[in-house]
């Protein structure tokens, strides 16, 4: 297997980094005592070498108030920062590419407006625009975690990969923020069957976990977004980062 790339979430609500429980922000919220653009420099700091960022004001509620913010993240690093959140046309996404976000993670509007999304993917490309399947009992579920779509996510993946999408962020939000393991099964599956490239994320409680990954990830499934365990000192960042990047999981 080629080497893992480690992701950092920086999740931001009302402006603040914090910790959305399953990533719904009714269940609350964990602040942590850093500012994003502080917490983007940190990460750096650790050799990061890409940063995935989401905005649960656009998310939630449309809100574009911490564009500004978005703005300061992406200058404040030299590194590719991601970006998902309430991504709904085509302004939003010109947008924050403006802002000097690098790639756009896009959820809803992949099971609301396919056609504008299908917009997106082909004025920027799909190295620009990635998709994002959020999943409960295998459901998918949108607008922020918040309602339920009735579509599954193997055919939904399917539907994307046909539309041109190379790469999705699969989530199990059971798992998501609650250090309860990951379901690596799902995201092994919509890479094996849809042949996309696929980012795990939700559920990594250290490093055990990256070791569990190896045994069901294969050349489509080639990332990781890690976020509470890392901001909880479940295992030392740069240790992760020497042993994951140096071929152990060859």
């Amino acid at each position: 297997m080629k080497n893992l790339l480690i992701i950092p979430s920086i999740d931001i609500k009302d402006g603040r980094t914090v910790r959305v429980v399953q990533g719904i922000p009714e269940l609350g919220c964990k602040k942590y005592e850093s500012d994003p653009v502080e917490m983007a420099m940190i990460w750096r700091a650790e050799n990061a070498k890409c940063i995935h960022v989401v905005d649960f004001d656009a998310a939630i509620a449309h809100s574009k108030q911490n564009f500004e913010l978005i703005g300061e993240i992406c200058d404040s690093v030299v590194i590719p920062v991601e970006l998902g959140g309430g991504i709904m046309d085509m302004e939003t996404a010109e947008r924050l590419i403006d802002l000097g976000i690098f790639r756009i993670v896009i959820g809803t509007l992949t099971t609301t407006d396919m056609p504008e999304f299908i917009k997106i993917l082909e004025k920027f490309g799909p190295t620009k625009v990635v998709a994002a399947i959020d999943v409960v009992d295998d459901e998918i579920v949108n607008y922020g975690r918040t309602q339920n779509s009735g579509i599954r996510p193997l055919d939904h993946a399917q539907k994307l990969a046909d539309a041109g999408v190379q790469r999705i962020i699969v989530t199990d939000v059971s798992r998501n923020g609650m250090l309860a393991g990951p379901n690596l099964k799902l995201s092994h599956k919509i890479a094996t069957e849809t042949g996309v490239k696929v980012t795990h994320s939700g559920g990594i409680r250290g490093f055990n976990d990256l070791l569990s990954l190896k045994n069901f990830a294969n050349l489509s499934i080639d990332s990781v977004i890690i976020g509470r365990a890392l901001y909880e000192n479940k295992f030392p960042c740069q240790k992760i980062w020497r042993v994951a990047e140096s071929g152990i999981f060859t």
